[in-house]
């Protein structure tokens, strides 16, 4: 009983609620902040982003409620998950003291998202082996042209394992919950532009190094084959999975761009 009653008292430390509980709902609400408008301006076809639209085609607008199901099927799966990973999360030097330097923030932040990116590119890699690829990353794969709704859309295991290495970086530097909720919005945003069906000139990640914004992403949705990092080809170039054609229609696009 003794064991029992030690446990549940993890449940009800502070850094319970300000860590793993608090960044799922700033996580939910952040993607749907930035995937409502985003999916409202590619359905209704508004009119002066069409010039940044990527591919010609448009998705089906059936796949809209069954997305937003999947968003919070998905984040249901995460609760049950972070509940379970607690005991071991807490030991962690994810902390609520002090407010770190605005420099160390901006530091971290950027670390987070190379290394997310980078795993992520292994990880999913992966998951277009056929075994993984039919059992779980086609689920994903049904859409080919992207909403921003459609981010989200994936299997339980996918969603999870996606989020937990989302989590790695903050782990490794012990960050401060104030620096998990900022990336938590930043790897939001990118989850929700990554399938917006737009290349955004004047999207955030289009002014990091070596990023290609959304448009590298999309690409593999229409492909289904290589460009697996998320929005930086450069793991896709050292390791051999960069697809020439996106090249090409990377330039051409963006050569439309300016030109109208």
């Amino acid at each position: 009983m003794d064991t029992v009653t030690a446990l549940l008292a993890l449940y009800r430390e502070p850094l319970f609620w300000q860590f793993p509980i608090a960044t799922i709902v700033i996580g939910m609400v952040a993607f749907m902040a930035f995937a409502l408008p985003m999916t409202w301006a590619a359905q209704k076809d508004v009119p002066w982003l069409r010039r940044y639209r990527i591919q010609n085609r448009r998705e089906k607008p059936g796949l809209f409620w069954p997305s937003v199901w999947a968003w919070l099927r998905n984040n249901l799966w995460m609760l049950a998950t972070v509940v379970l990973v607690w005991p071991l999360v807490r030991l962690t030097g994810v902390h609520a003291g002090p407010l770190p330097a605005w420099w160390l923030v901006a530091l971290q932040l950027l670390f987070f998202i190379y290394l997310d990116d980078a795993i992520y590119y292994a990880f999913h890699r992966t998951m277009h082996r056929p075994w993984w690829f039919k059992r779980v990353h086609g689920v994903h794969h049904r859409v080919h042209t992207p909403w921003a709704i459609t981010g989200h859309n994936m299997h339980p295991f996918e969603y999870v394992a996606t989020g937990l290495i989302a989590t790695l970086g903050p782990v490794l530097v012990g960050a401060h919950v104030f620096t998990v909720y900022l990336w938590v919005v930043i790897r939001q945003w990118e989850a929700a532009e990554g399938h917006c069906g737009y290349d955004l000139p004047f999207s955030p990640t289009r002014f990091l190094p070596l990023s290609d914004g959304a448009l590298h992403h999309d690409f593999h949705h229409a492909r289904v084959r290589g460009n697996f990092g998320g929005f930086l080809p450069i793991w896709d170039r050292v390791f051999g999975t960069y697809v020439r054609d996106y090249e090409a229609d990377r330039d051409r696009l963006r050569q439309a761009q300016r030109a109208s």
